[in-house]
Order: structure tokens, then sequence, then C-alpha cells
């Protein structure tokens, strides 16, 4: 018996997927999700640990938009923990429920990042969740926060709070 071979198939590079994010005209980075059941409760309710998660994702994938890859960030020593967060739960999102997580830094000063950030339904009539939430960058090493960000992330960020 003779073992067949197939022909060696490889997935596209990760960047060659179209992201579906997009930054709007009035500066706000959109990340879309979906409510899935592992989200929820047994009720069919969003978990409200979810939304931050969302979030997350969302300054995460605004900061990747701009070049700042949070890998090599990390990979270079430097964090941007939470150090403050505000949330206002305006409605609960269900099971199955499309949405739109909008995420904008507010103001940067110095390494303290202040994001805005809501969770509304696609079309904009539907308020789930709305943050202010506060970053600071630190040195992971000496687990201190850092006087000054990497030129790089500097100029990349500066591009944000414009």
């Amino acid at each position: 018996m003779t073992e067949q071979t197939y022909p060696q198939q490889q997935l596209p590079p990760v960047r060659a997927i179209a992201p579906t994010v997009h930054r709007s005209e009035d500066g706000w980075f959109e990340y879309p999700v979906r409510s899935h059941p592992h989200h929820t409760d047994y009720a069919g309710v969003v978990w409200h640990g979810t939304y931050l998660t969302w979030m997350e994702e969302a300054r995460i994938e605004s900061l990747r938009s701009i070049g700042i890859d949070y890998a090599q960030l990390v990979t270079i020593g430097c964090d941007f923990p939470v150090i403050e967060m505000s949330l206002r739960y305006h409605k609960p999102m269900h099971l199955g429920v499309d949405a739109v997580v909008r995420t904008r830094m507010a103001e940067m000063r110095g390494v303290r990042l202040n994001w805005e950030q809501n969770i509304q339904s696609i079309n904009g009539e539907e308020v789930y969740v709305k943050a202010l939430v506060t970053l600071v960058a630190c040195d992971m090493a000496e687990g201190k926060i850092i006087r000054r960000l990497p030129p790089l992330v500097q100029d990349a960020l500066v591009k944000l709070s414009q």
C-alpha cells in the first residue's frame, strides 16, 4: 500500500485577512462584536465582564491601526495597564446581538492615556455601556511607571490625540 501525498496548502498570513474595523470621521475607532453563548448568563444577557474584554480588544486594535503592535510593546518591556475605569451600564445586551465598540483616546498626558469608549448597536440607536478608561505606560521589568514613552510609540499616539 502506498501512501498518497497531498499538495501543501497554507493559510494566508494574518495580516492578509481584511480587518472589519475602521476609524470614523469624528475620530472614533469602531470594532464590531457579536454576543455568543459564552458571553452570556443563563438568561441570555451579556455578562458585565464581557464588555470589559471587548473594550480592551478595541483599544488594542485601535493601537494596531496606527502601527502599534501590542505584542511588540510587550517584547520591548512596555505595558499599558488600566489604572482607572468608570463604567455606566445603560441597557443589557442579549445573545446573538451585533454591536460596535467605539473607542478613542480623549487625552494623552505624558505617559497617561485617557480613553472614551462605548458599546452600542450597529445603527447607533441603542447604547449598552459607556466608559472612561485611563491607562499608564509601565516598564514591565521594573514594575514602575515610565517617565517617557519610547519615541516611536509617542509619535504614533500623537496621531490618536489630534
